[in-house]
């Protein structure tokens, strides 16, 4: 067995306390112990190969070691850009025109359909390398930009495939099928959504760890989302549901209640969520995922704070889209919780990682202790307030499962 030891970290941020002058002993892909240098062990298990002296490797007083960032919520499958359709939404058009003019979520289905499995894996492997090599080593990952049998679960496959490549982050896959009906099922509603329940145990066989479905702005409606999740759920996927960021005259799209009542893991982007949906969230147990970048562009204010009082768990993810934010750097979504959502710098980077492992039900990560995988970060600072300060604040190291990554 061996063992690598970091030492000499001038602030280690554990997920629940701060502790200066630390060491972490790494064995395997496991943390074996992390405490004060001073306490450290005199024997360890194993032979230690690896001695990092962070202060010396930093000159920054041993500088900033936290747990590796957790992104909750990423759509990073899909071909071409939307960039023409962001700049008309910037003067003023609305969905429904930029739709007409033939942009809309149905512009990316074709492209990705068009665009040959080669180059489309190429594209996705670019943007999951910019996710680790900004210190976040856990990403949700969700299909739908296919909607098709073969095409969803080709991405689950790609997405599988990947994640076992160098450089790449850990993924956990969502199939999410059910983000709209395509147009070729025009008129023909419910046989999609009987076909996407079918597909689930295909999915779940090929590596897809939960299933969603798009309750946002009427897209499936509360009992379609009940069925397809329950069919997901029969096949051993965990489900989750982007309950909806907008509201009507203050009642929210009870969305977020159905998510409580199903037990799924997460209500993804709640961003206008009523008091009557947060108690709902809390009683459930369900971590609602937050996406600062999505509700600063849309002009939504989240309500962090009265998920925070009612004890609901919050996970911060980028929400990266083609036609919404193209954000990879979890250090710019911390930065944006905090000065846009008004979380502190503690809650936005306990959402970044506890929250995070939290929301798709991965124990195993997100802090640094015992036994928990050796995702760890090395940033370029000395405090945990540079993430606020520093709009995308830049690791100097990163280590996934124990082995450095190169940046």
């Amino acid at each position: 067995m061996t063992a690598r030891l970091l030492t000499s970290i001038g602030r280690l941020w554990t997920g629940s306390e701060i502790i200066s002058n630390a060491a972490i002993l790494i064995s395997d892909d496991r943390i074996a112990w992390v405490g004060p240098s001073a306490e450290l062990p005199r024997s360890v298990p194993g032979v230690v190969d690896d001695i990092v002296d962070v202060d010396l490797v930093e000159n920054l007083g041993g500088g900033l070691v936290t747990p590796g960032l957790i992104d909750a919520h990423t759509h990073p499958v899909y071909a071409g850009n939307r960039y023409a359709e962001l700049a008309m939404r910037s003067t003023g058009l609305s969905d429904s025109e930029i739709t007409a003019a033939g942009g809309g979520i149905s512009s990316t289905i074709t492209v990705t359909r068009g665009t040959d499995p080669w180059t489309l894996c190429n594209h996705v492997r670019e943007r999951l390398a910019c996710w680790l090599q900004s210190g976040t080593t856990t990403i949700e990952a969700k299909t739908g930009y296919h909607l098709t049998r073969d095409g969803e679960l080709a991405d689950v496959r790609m997405l599988r495939s990947l994640e076992n490549e160098p450089g790449m982050p850990r993924v956990h896959i969502t199939f999410y099928a059910a983000q709209m009906v395509p147009p070729e099922f025009f008129g023909r509603r419910s046989d999609y959504i009987d076909a996407v329940s079918s597909w689930c145990a295909d999915a779940a066989a090929v590596g897809a760890d939960s299933v969603d479905v798009n309750c946002d702005d009427g897209r499936f409606t509360e009992e379609e989302a009940r069925w397809i999740l329950n069919a997901g759920r029969r096949a051993g996927l965990l489900p989750r549901l982007h309950t909806g960021g907008h509201a009507h005259n203050g009642i929210g799209s009870g969305a977020a209640r159905v998510a409580a009542e199903l037990g799924c893991a997460s209500a993804d982007l709640p961003h206008a969520a009523t008091d009557e949906d947060v108690a709902a969230l809390s009683r459930g147990g369900v971590a609602a995922v937050i996406s600062p970048g999505s509700a600063l562009q849309q002009s939504q204010r989240p309500p962090v704070r009265a998920l925070l009082d009612k004890g609901v768990v919050l996970a911060l993810g980028s929400d990266h889209t083609p036609g919404g934010v193209g954000i990879t750097s979890m250090p710019l979504v911390i930065a944006l919780a905090v000065s846009y959502l008004g979380m502190s710098v503690t809650e936005a980077l306990r959402a970044a990682t506890l929250g995070g492992a939290y929301a798709l039900r991965a124990p195993d990560r997100g802090a640094m202790v015992r036994g928990r995988l050796a995702d760890i970060v090395l940033w370029d600072a000395d405090h945990e307030g540079a993430f606020a300060w520093n709009y995308g604040l830049q690791p100097r190291r990163v280590w996934r499962g124990g082995e450095p990554v190169t940046l």
